[in-house]
């Protein structure tokens, strides 16, 4: 696992990649500090990892686009199927290396609460407890840039989806607020997601018969459910675009509230999309 870190790291810093993500994230950190710091002379720092959680959506897809893609797309993938490493080894050390280079950014960042108390009164406590939400934010998108990856040998599919799917999950509770709440639609609703989850399975497995049984199961349970007990769909919409708003529960910390639920739900999208990244390599291994 070591020598895959190393290597990872070693292209990173040779290629202009890991320069353009650490400058561009702390040229926008800095950004938001001068006008949300200093400009309206507000001492705390988790403000302005409040302003930019959204604006990160747009960075963690450079770093993550390469990290599987361009091993599909030179078919050297193949050199790590056959390597006596385990695929586990594999991906930890991609997805650790990936995780270091954004580690960067925010030691930096651990500098300005030391700054600001400078020039006000700072909640130390606070502010760093943002910086570790805000850091296993970033991780957990990393790892979602890391699955999208590893399913397609197209860098800038990659980046292209793995943003999509960050926006999706930033402004998942705005769109489910513009949606009827009747229960037809709430039903129609998850019948789409289920088909869209259906592509994704096809897409790791490669298998028609498990995709085909999947989709009818979860479609008909989901129609039966409608037909039976109609009230149970009342508000879920909202309730799963909550739940999948992985940008929303970053709000507490901006007051200074320590959410360990928040801080357990990003160690968990990480562990669960490191996971479907190495079921998706293991798959690819054994076709």
């Amino acid at each position: 696992m070591l020598a895959i870190y190393k290597k990872e790291m070693k292209t990173y810093f040779h290629s202009i990649i890991g320069y353009v993500f650490i400058a561009f994230f702390l040229a926008l950190i800095g950004l938001f500090v001068f006008f949300y710091n200093l400009n309206y002379e507000y001492a705390d720092f988790s403000y302005t990892l409040y302003g930019i959680r959204m604006f990160g959506a747009f960075l963690f897809p450079i770093i993550t686009m390469r990290l599987l893609a361009e091993e599909n797309k030179q078919k050297t993938d193949q050199l790590l199927f056959t390597s006596p490493l385990s695929i586990g080894k594999i991906i930890w050390g991609k997805y650790l290396a990936v995780v270091s280079i954004y580690a960067i950014v925010m030691a930096v960042s651990c500098f300005y609460p030391l700054v600001l108390s400078k020039y006000g009164t700072v909640n130390f406590k606070g502010d760093y407890a943002a910086i570790l939400a805000f850091f296993l934010l970033g991780c957990a998108y990393l790892a979602i840039g890391m699955f999208i990856s590893a399913m397609t040998e197209s860098q800038a599919f990659a980046a292209v989806i793995t943003l999509i799917v960050i926006l999706l999950t930033v402004f998942s509770s705005t769109i489910a607020g513009f949606l009827p709440t009747d229960n037809k639609t709430a039903w129609l609703f998850f019948a789409l997601i289920f088909m869209i989850l259906t592509l994704v399975i096809y897409a790791m497995m490669k298998n028609m018969t498990v995709t085909f049984l999947f989709c009818c199961i979860s479609e008909i349970v989901l129609a039966v459910l409608y037909l039976v007990k109609p009230e149970i769909y009342d508000g879920s919409v909202v309730r799963v675009s909550d739940w999948f708003s992985v940008i929303s529960r970053f709000d507490n910390f901006m007051y200074g509230i320590l959410d360990v639920s928040a801080i357990a739900y990003y160690i968990s999208i990480s562990l669960l999309f490191v996971f479907l990244t190495m079921q998706v390599i293991k798959k690819r291994r054994w076709s």
